[in-house]
């Protein structure tokens, strides 16, 4: 009722401006399927067709803009979304901004993210069905070229609803560039503060839940360092005590408190040819819900921090299949309890880093070429904290206190090194080889037995035709022992025009189940529309973007896309 209302009043200000030009922009994104019987699936059979619809209007005059989006999910959500959006038609979001050189205001739903996200970001991929926008009142205040306020009260989206707890917030951005007096060296300090109010009431019998805080915090203290090609980049984020949010989902623990901390540290060096860059990170129970019960779901509800895998995004199916996701919680299901006690160990974040290299090979040069050769190269490690039992209460298996150590990384979760060689032969014929090496925990990080080592090699070419016309064809090849063994898969794409194209791939698991894994389909593109539909048979497991992963079912079926603007 609240979103209707404030859409009227974002309706009224439009028509009380719209005696003025002003700029009209309209947006439709429609994202549909039509699935066919699966035996690994049987029951999207129910629901053969699924759409998910956004249409976006905005409005913009002087300093002022105003927008709305409607989404409709009807008569279901495409796989995979949140249950709560089936069926779901009607007003989604809603704003009116107003923007001048010092000041920045906005009514109604926003997106906001400070620093790196580590204490807050709401955003929006549709992809991976996830749309956490903040209601309320985001004010942003810039006084001079040195200082940067943000603050902000909100709710969060949740579906088609708002979360029961009241956020609040507070961001600030200083520029020290002035002091310094150099103009090779640019520094920045960030500090952040999100606060939430949330009243909880115990599930447990019995319980009364004295111990649990309504009101939990995370600040953030950043420093950003550039000087001529360097560049450092540190974080630290502390989070307050709160109720124990269990890893794995189902819900929290209710026995004990637990506060949690992040370290993130970036370095790196760039030239012309030549770029590095290490990442470290260090996660201790950082999971942050606007809501306590939404801790684990699957579909990437009510979460308010940015918590990213950070290892390297590759653009290959078989390099996607054991994908590493951020580890941030704390999880006692790998134990082994007996009279009480814990034999096994605690699951507690993840610590970690991330080296890239890149380098360019000269023109002219022997391995360089004529037109030069582009190498890459990637390393991610990333472990388990190392626990430490302190304290156990024999009464629960889950009130326990322990100690982490701050620098172990003998907990291996992951590893992944790689190399990418990019080489231009002649002005319409390019290639690209990668190799991939990584050990994958199957075990800890989707509680399945085996632990996987496997090498992935692909090799993908494209040569211009000539008037907009190419043709790319990729293979590649994954070997392991365990899991579901060996994989080969192959793409072959055609464009047309700069308009039309049309692809066919496959993914085979010869290894172990003989199953094709086939996909293709075509798009066009005329101004600014996008037509695509194609027809495959999906393989269940991880769908990841920007390091953020959801779990997708087998399905085979078609799926159709439209996306235009005017």
């Amino acid at each position: 009722m609240k979103n209707v209302l404030f859409a009227g009043f974002i309706f009224l200000s439009i028509t009380l401006f719209s005696q003025e030009k002003g700029n009209i922009t309209i947006g439709l994104e429609s994202n549909s399927q039509y699935n066919l019987y699966d035996q690994e699936n049987v029951s999207i059979t129910k629901d053969n067709f699924r759409s998910n619809n956004y249409l976006n209007l905005g409005y913009d005059i002087n300093k002022f803009s105003f927008g709305v989006q409607l989404e409709g999910y009807a008569p279901n959500a495409i796989l995979n979304y949140a249950p709560s959006f089936n069926k779901q038609i009607g007003l989604a979001t809603a704003f009116a901004k107003f923007k001048n050189k010092k000041l920045d205001i906005t009514l109604g739903h926003f997106y906001e993210q400070f620093g790196s996200g580590l204490t807050l970001r709401a955003w929006e991929n549709r992809q991976l069905g996830i749309n956490n926008a903040l209601l309320g009142a985001n004010i942003k205040f810039m006084p001079n070229d040195i200082l940067e306020f943000t603050g902000f009260v909100a709710r969060q989206r949740h579906g088609f609803e708002i979360s029961k707890s009241n956020l609040v917030g507070f961001n600030a951005e200083i520029e020290l560039n002035s002091f310094l007096k150099s103009d090779k060296t640019d520094v920045k300090i960030g500090l952040s503060y999100v606060g939430k109010d949330e009243d909880y009431v115990s599930t447990t019998p019995g319980f009364k839940g004295a111990l649990f805080p309504n009101y939990v915090f995370t600040t953030s203290t950043r420093l950003d360092v550039n000087h001529n090609n360097f560049y450092a980049n540190s974080e630290y984020v502390f989070k307050s005590k709160d109720v124990r949010i269990k890893a794995n989902g189902g819900g929290v623990n209710e026995t004990t408190l637990s506060d949690g901390n992040a370290i993130l540290l970036t370095l790196g060096y760039s030239q012309k040819g030549l770029g590095i860059s290490t990442t470290f990170r260090r996660l201790e129970n950082m999971n942050f819900y606007s809501e306590r019960e939404a801790a684990g779901n699957p579909y990437n509800e009510q979460i308010m921090n940015y918590l990213p895998g950070l290892t390297k995004q590759h653009d290959y199916s078989l390099m996607n299949i054991y994908v590493y996701q951020a580890q941030s919680g704390v999880d006692f299901s790998r134990g082994d309890f007996r009279n009480g006690v814990i034999n096994g160990f605690i699951r507690d974040g993840e610590i970690g880093n991330q080296i890239d290299i890149y380098y360019k090979i000269k023109k002219g040069s022997l391995l360089g070429g004529k037109y030069g050769t582009k190498i890459a190269a990637n390393f991610s490690y990333w472990a388990g904290l190392k626990t430490n039992i302190t304290n156990q209460n024999i009464s629960g298996i889950y009130d326990v206190t322990y100690t982490t150590d701050f620098l172990n990384f003998k907990n291996k979760y992951y590893k992944d090194l790689n190399i990418e060689v990019r080489k231009k032969w002649s002005k319409k014929w390019a290639s690209i080889l990668t190799f991939v090496n990584l050990y994958y925990d199957k075990e800890i990080l989707e509680t399945k037995e085996d632990k996987v080592h496997a090498n992935i090699a692909a090799f993908e070419s494209t040569y211009k035709i000539g008037k907009g016309k190419a043709l790319r064809a990729e293979i590649q090849h994954l070997w392991t022992k365990e899991d579901l063994k060996n994989w080969a898969a192959g793409t072959l794409e055609f464009n047309a025009s700069t308009k039309l194209s049309f692809f066919a791939a496959d993914m085979y698991n010869y290894g172990k189940d003989q199953e094709h894994f086939y996909n293709f389909g075509a798009s066009y593109t005329k101004g600014k529309s996008r037509f695509a539909l194609n027809y495959g048979k999906q393989r269940g497991g991880l769908l990841c973007v920007g390091g953020v992963c959801r779990e997708v079912s087998a399905s085979t079926g078609f799926n159709f896309n439209i996306i235009t603007s005017f």
